[in-house]
């Protein structure tokens, strides 16, 4: 059964969201517990799905010119063959980042990193339109990136 949050685990999630590196010691000192007790937490979260793996953030600059590119797809009815087909084909593509099934007139939305817009228009033609049902695609550039975060928030905000 899992347990319900306490305030030491909301703090032991925000910081781990922040830097996975931190040794249990570092973070055991910045959410005021000694480094045991810290550390049965952790494996608590870990054992109950709260924390699923553990990354390393990349800058993208350091690997040349990028933009993220938002693509909509407008999709045929697939049937569960095909279905299948298509994820195993978006879970293959590594410049998809992202892929969501969304509410009205489009079906999918993808997070597509670019090297340019010309690579882009290829990818549309050689990748996108051959992915199995999608039947148009709509895309939207990025001009800035705003705001990136990995982080979910684990505190509750009222308004």
């Amino acid at each position: 059964m899992t347990e319900a949050l306490t305030p030491i685990d909301i703090k032991i999630l925000e910081q781990i969201q922040k830097d996975a590196a931190l040794s249990t010691t570092e973070l055991a000192e910045r959410v005021g517990l000694s480094q045991s007790p810290c550390w049965r937490r952790l494996q608590r979260l870990r054992d109950e799905g709260y924390i699923t793996g553990q990354v390393a953030v990349l800058d993208r600059k350091k690997f040349g010119d990028s933009l993220y590119i938002f693509a909509t797809l407008k999709m045929v009815t697939l049937s569960d063959e095909l279905r299948a087909e298509f994820n195993r084909k978006i879970e293959n593509t590594p410049e998809i980042m992202e892929c969501h099934t969304i509410f009205g007139e489009r079906d999918v939305l993808l997070k597509i990193i670019a090297e340019s817009l010309d690579w882009y228009q290829k990818f549309i033609f050689r990748v996108i339109l051959k992915l199995p049902g999608v039947q148009d695609v709509q895309s939207t550039v990025t001009l800035s990136e705003i705001k990136q975060t990995t982080a979910i928030p684990v505190r509750k905000t009222r308004f």
